[in-house]
């Protein structure tokens, strides 16, 4: 070794010693905020510590969303804050803006990198690679090393590849368009400038790379962990930008999530939620791979069944080791709950959003078997008119989704449902919007998430005719807020004198949900003195009476439902009703 290269190392190891904290805030999604999670573990083990306010971060990295121009809007806004809270940290700017528009952040004051989705899994090398290049503050000029030269801590195998390859000719591929396309740029001086504010961004459909790492709700950190098992997505909805900033749809192996799960259950979590930008698609990328490992096993068998048999292995495939029968040779959505199921002893598994294409009867009647899943389903509808959902590009009809959500109902009489829907597509009309309206009025949702259609550069419904004025949309979004806020107050109150399955999950009196209650409560109203936050088994929040340690499963009775929140009790005799309820429904749905 030289002593060139020595001295590099010694660099390096002086640097970590003087870079020690960083900052995350995240935007958006849950899948956003695993991405984080993600995110901070890079840094711990590089040996940073994580602050608890911007202001005392050395690398502050902002993970951005871009779902909508308000979006947008909020990330620049908290880009400003942090430059005026704390100008001398290092903002790196990530996620999804970053990937779809980077040189519109990196033009921002304040901003010292912009890495997309494309370089997230190294987004904490190349911050501390871009710090040492910077320099200490107080250092001379004789510390300045340059960024090729940092073979000791970005080996050259690894570092980012900064084509930008355009779609190939007579594919389908819906890419932005040229002029909304991320561009990329290497990681030097913009020429005849001062401007040391590298972006790294590359084509996302080329990665194949899965950030991965439990979130834990800052409110709730010691419950109900969140873990994304699946990002991209193969779908092209007409409105939506997420598949050309997050890629194709790619999967965690199963054999990673189960160790997660196990290192989750090893630490004492008792519900575990999974995620994923488009969950039920989970293990479509892995089944391609498992037939054609198939496929070459055959090939060195020529033809020969039984040495087939002796040599495939799928142990390393599957994760649980059992082997598949010629018809059992698919990974899917319903594959992956078992085996969390069967292979690990987590209490409680929780699934959020799955596409309606995805809510197979398998689906639907594992869930409603199984004590250990939530009975909680969320189901995006975005609309109730077929000529929107056709403009949308969405791969269901409304009848198909109605079919799906009375399955559900039917197989788990008290399950929470709940949809997305979007207001003011380009084009919708009054019929069409009632259309809406009147399907969410006779289906059986318990909450519902309601957005506004904003137009996002390059997708196709930007470009379409007849955009709904923003004021007709806003009026229909409270129209259906309000419908959907009726359903959610009746859902609870029908829960009074039910006796439920809960989790706790904070104390009541902390200072903070104190302040929120007093902020919500009317002169001459009440509120329990000592109370503890819980959820049910079917997304139900509960005031539960005293003071209760948190991540503790409780039969809670409900006792009184003011104020919009359900009061509660713990109950020292379970009733067995709505358990043996949903068990009899269950058997009439599989045709037992």
């Amino acid at each position: 070794m030289g002593f060139v290269e020595m001295s590099e190392r010694a660099r390096v190891r002086c640097y970590y010693s003087m870079v020690s904290s960083f900052y995350v805030q995240n935007f958006g999604c849950r899948a956003t905020q695993a991405d984080g999670a993600a995110i901070e573990r890079q840094f711990e083990v590089n040996g940073l510590e994580r602050t608890h306010a911007i202001r005392d971060a050395q690398i502050v990295v902002l993970n951005t969303c871009t779902v909508t121009a308000s979006a947008d809007q909020d990330a620049r806004a908290a880009i400003r804050r942090v430059h005026r809270e704390n100008p001398q940290a290092q903002i790196v700017v990530t996620g999804c803006y970053a990937q779809r528009a980077p040189e519109e952040l990196a033009a921002l004051p304040g901003v010292s990198q912009v890495i997309g989705n494309s370089h997230k899994h190294e987004l904490a090398s190349i911050a501390l690679v871009k710090e040492l290049h910077k320099g200490p503050a107080s250092s001379s000029e004789n510390s300045f090393v340059p960024l090729t030269s940092l073979s000791a801590t970005w080996d050259s195998s690894q570092r980012p590849t900064l084509a930008c390859p355009e779609p190939s000719e007579g594919t389908n591929d819906q890419r932005l368009a040229p002029s909304q396309r991320p561009t990329s740029a290497r990681p030097e001086l913009s020429e005849g400038t001062a401007d040391q504010r590298p972006i790294f961004v590359s084509d996302i459909f080329a990665h194949t790379e899965l950030l991965a790492a439990p979130v834990f709700d800052a409110a709730n950190e010691r419950t109900r962990p969140n873990l994304k098992v699946q990002d991209g997505c193969d779908n092209r909805c007409s409105f939506c930008v997420i598949p050309y900033v997050r890629g194709h749809s790619r999967s965690l192996r199963l054999d990673q999530i189960l160790a997660e799960v196990r290192a989750l259950v090893t630490a004492g979590y008792r519900e575990l939620v999974i995620s994923g930008i488009n969950l039920g698609r989970w293990g479509r990328d892995l089944e391609a791979g498992l037939r054609s490992k198939v496929s070459g096993v055959r090939s060195q068998a020529s033809g020969k069944q039984a040495h087939c048999d002796d040599t495939f292995n799928t142990a390393s495939i599957d994760g649980f080791g059992q082997r598949p029968t010629t018809n059992d040779r698919r990974l899917s959505f319903p594959s992956l709950i078992r085996a969390i199921l069967d292979h690990t002893s987590l209490e409680k598994l929780r699934v959020s959003s799955v596409e309606p294409m995805d809510w197979s009867d398998e689906l639907i009647a594992l869930m409603a078997s199984s004590p250990r899943i939530a009975k909680h389903a969320h189901v995006p509808m975005q609309s109730g008119s077929d000529s929107v959902l056709r403009r949308m590009h969405r791969k269901y009809r409304p009848w198909h989704y109605r079919e799906k959500i009375e399955k559900i109902r039917a197989a788990m009489p008290t399950a929470a449902i709940g949809a997305d829907v979007m207001t003011g597509f380009p084009g919708e009309t009054d019929a069409e919007f009632e259309a809406t309206r009147r399907m969410i009025e006779d289906l059986p949702f318990t909450y519902l998430h309601v957005f506004t259609y904003s137009a996002r550069p390059g997708t196709p419904a930007a470009a379409m005719p007849r955009q709904v004025p923003v004021q007709v949309a806003r009026e229909r979004n409270r129209i259906l807020r309000e419908l959907g806020e009726q359903k959610k107050l009746a859902f609870l109150e029908s829960f009074v004198g039910k006796t439920a399955e809960a989790i706790t999950l904070a104390h009541g009196n902390d200072a903070s949900v104190a302040a929120a209650d007093a902020a919500d409560t009317q002169v001459g109203e009440s509120v329990p003195d000592s109370f503890t936050e819980a959820l049910t088994d079917n997304y139900l929040k509960l005031h539960l009476r005293g003071r209760h340690p948190a991540n503790h499963w409780i039969a809670a009775r409900v006792v009184a439902f003011e104020n919009g929140c359900l009061l509660a009790e713990e109950s020292t005799h379970h009733s067995d009703t709505e358990s043996q309820s949903e068990a009899r429904h269950m058997n009439d749905f599989c045709g037992a």
